[in-house]
This record gives C-alpha cells, structure tokens and sequence, in this order.
C-alpha cells in the first residue's frame, strides 16, 4: 500500500454523494503533492479521536452532515467566525495534535451568494426576506452571511431551531404552503433533501407559486440539478446550485491546512 507525506479528508456518516474527494485528489496530482485525501465515514462524531491517533499523517478534515455542530465538543478551539456560526466544516491538526475548527462554508456560501445575477437589485430595491430552509450547520453558515450583508430572512424548520445571531422568528412549512414563496425574494435549501441518491425527493412545498422574479439556491452540488431546482428552472426563476460553494470552502480549507 502507499504511503502519503500527509493525509486529508471528509468526515460524515454517508459520503457516497461527496465530491471532496476527486477535488483534492485531483489537487494534490496537479501540484505534485505526495498527499491522500480520503473519506472517513463513521457512525459517530466521537469515533474521530481514536481515528485521528492511529492515523498519525492526518493533518486536517473536512466536516459535512450530520456532525458540523456535534464536532465542536472535541475540538481543543475554533476561530471566531465559526464560533459566531456555530457549527465547524474544517479542522486543521496541529502538529502537538490540537485541534482547531473553522467554518470555511461561509466563504464558500458567500461566493455562491455573489454570483447570483440579481443579488445587487435584491439589495437595493427588495424589501422581501430571503428564506432558509432547514436549520442545521450549514443553515447557519447561510445565516452568517445573510446577516453580513443586511438581508433580512425567515428560517423553515420543523424543529425551529434557530442559529447564533439568528433572526428571532421562524416559519413552518406549512405556512409556506399557504402563503406561497411571494412573501420572500431568494429561496435557499440547506437541506439533505433530494441529494444523491435520493434525486428523485424534493421538500413538500408551494412550487406553483414560483415566478420568474425568484431565485433559488441549492446548496446540494450531487446532483447538479436537484429536483428542487428543477421546479423551480421550470417557472422561470434563477436557479444556483451548490458547486460553486464546495469549490471555494475546499480552497479556502486548504489555505488553512498548508499556513
């Protein structure tokens, strides 16, 4: 079996959906780097510190579903953005084995924000709110920076849970479905829901209410057109999924991991 200067990857329960995997290998080829990214599936947030001390070349992870917020307790510190977040996507090890958490989805999401078209109008002429749906550890990093740039939004969750420097109100999904999406401007999904394998789900919600003024963000990259927005492609909305954001967290974790 081979043997890598250094070893990265992903830790998360089911990683077949993943990406991360062929991106940084493909990094590593590209600059000549004798490391290994690979995937660390296990069943419980707390199987990662037996991991981490047999595998002595690992020096830094990624963190997706479900333990983006379970991490937190076993990591010796987090920065300040990811504290503010509240949840951690990227751990860099130290070499007196620290651990240390950052949220790099923040820099991803931001990215992803930037690049939808009708962002600026939105900004300067909508008053309508953005809406979140779901209210996990990604969804707070979307909170994060819709916070950042004063828009203001409503999270959809069935536990109402809210994130740090959250708004202070949510809103069922059943509500949505009797309002319809005209109350909010973008539309952002932070949820498992239609990621592969399951393409063929979507959330239950309004979709003949869509108009052509919206846009909708997914943040799932696998696969490229969830059936979500594929609803909503199909009403004429402005349609983004999550490729964009998984490109630039990955690149600024690595930024992380190599300082």
């Amino acid at each position: 079996m081979k043997s890598f200067d250094k070893v990265y990857g992903l830790v998360g329960k089911k990683l077949g959906h993943s990406f991360s995997k062929d991106y940084f290998t493909k990094k590593f080829s590209d600059l000549n780097l004798n490391y290994s990214y690979q995937n660390i599936e296990i069943d419980n947030v707390s199987d990662i510190i037996p991991y981490i001390k047999e595998h002595k070349n690992l020096k830094g992870f990624n963190v997706t579903v479900p333990y983006k917020e379970k991490i937190i307790p076993f990591l010796d510190e987090i920065d300040m953005t990811a504290k503010e977040v509240g949840a951690v996507n990227t751990v860099k090890i130290y070499e007196d084995g620290r651990l240390k958490g950052f949220n790099t989805d923040v820099v991803g999401f931001e990215n992803l924000l930037d690049k939808t078209t009708r962002l600026q109008d939105y900004k300067t002429t909508c008053d309508k709110e953005a809406l979140i749906l779901g209210s996990g550890g990604a969804s707070k990093a979307v909170q994060y920076v819709l916070n950042k740039k004063n828009i203001p939004f409503l999270i959809a969750s069935r536990a109402f849970k809210l994130g740090v420097r959250s708004v202070e109100l949510g809103v069922s999904y059943g509500e949505i479905n009797r309002t319809g999406f005209s109350p909010y401007s973008i539309i952002i999904n932070t949820t498992p829901v239609g990621m592969f394998p399951n393409v063929n789900e979507c959330l239950e919600l309004p979709y003949s209410t869509i108009e052509a003024q919206h846009v909708f963000i997914d943040l799932i990259y696998n696969p490229e057109e969830t059936l979500f927005l594929n609803k909503a492609r199909l009403k004429g909305a402005s349609t983004f999924n999550g490729m964009t954001m998984l490109h630039k967290q990955a690149e600024a974790a690595w930024e992380i991991w190599r300082s």
